[in-house]
């Protein structure tokens, strides 16, 4: 039988090498890249169109459910299983809604990650405990109602330049991480910026250290522009 690929994206190699020796112990999984950020996971899933693509929920260059939905796009074949240190919810429901068919939290034991990893491969879903689908279902519901989330209305392309504007990258270093020039990565962050209600410089770390974009001790300065 032909093994199930795997892409493993996680911008911390120990816990990349941790998990490509648990896949590869498995004759059924084989993994055929490795990713350090989103961006890079996105360029390894359009070159090898794997089965299933593990992420985690908080990379550089874009954030495990971003790239969930732009591999929804890119691969409709490719399944995305979201691993992640946050046990909520709202990330959960985010995952889910941007096309994600697993979420496993990072304290999950070796046999729930293999498990989310194969349900995902044969197109079901899969949340490690302690989430459930009808903690989640009940979230949804709560969630109704609400003001609308704004960074729905990003692009794919704005949100890259949210993500590396986040963690600290200049206008220049943006354009040259997506091949654009780094006056039309300025054009796009002035955009998202507008859309998203920002003043500067400072009010776009802590959103994105809100939203859980870039990691909670990323430092709050006036930064680059």
């Amino acid at each position: 039988m032909k093994p199930t690929t795997v892409v493993l994206a996680d911008d911390h190699q120990v816990v990349r090498k941790g998990l490509r020796a648990l896949l590869e112990a498995e004759e059924d999984l084989s993994v055929v890249g490795e990713a350090a950020d989103g961006l890079e996971a996105l360029d390894l899933v359009e070159r090898f169109q794997p089965t299933v693509l593990v992420a985690d929920v908080v990379m550089p260059g874009l954030s495990g459910p971003d790239v969930a939905r732009e591999v929804r796009r890119r691969s409709p074949g490719t399944r995305t299983v979201i691993l992640s240190m946050y046990a909520n919810e709202a990330y959960v429901l985010e995952a889910l809604t941007n096309g994600a068919y697993g979420y496993v939290v990072k304290e999950a034991s070796a046999a729930e990650f293999l498990r989310a990893v194969r349900e995902a491969a044969a197109g079901r879903r899969y949340l490690s405990p302690p989430l459930s689908e009808s903690a989640v279902a009940d979230y949804a519901r709560r969630r109704r109602g609400q003001p609308v989330d704004l960074y729905e209305a990003l692009t794919p392309r704005e949100r890259a330049v949210l993500h590396l504007a986040g963690e600290g990258l200049t206008s220049a270093e943006i354009g040259a991480r997506l091949a654009i020039s780094g006056r039309t990565a300025e054009t796009h962050r002035a955009n998202l910026m507008r859309k998203l209600g920002l003043r500067g410089h400072i009010d776009l770390v802590r959103y994105t250290i809100a939203r859980g974009i870039v990691p909670p001790d990323t430092p709050v300065s006036p930064g680059p522009s």
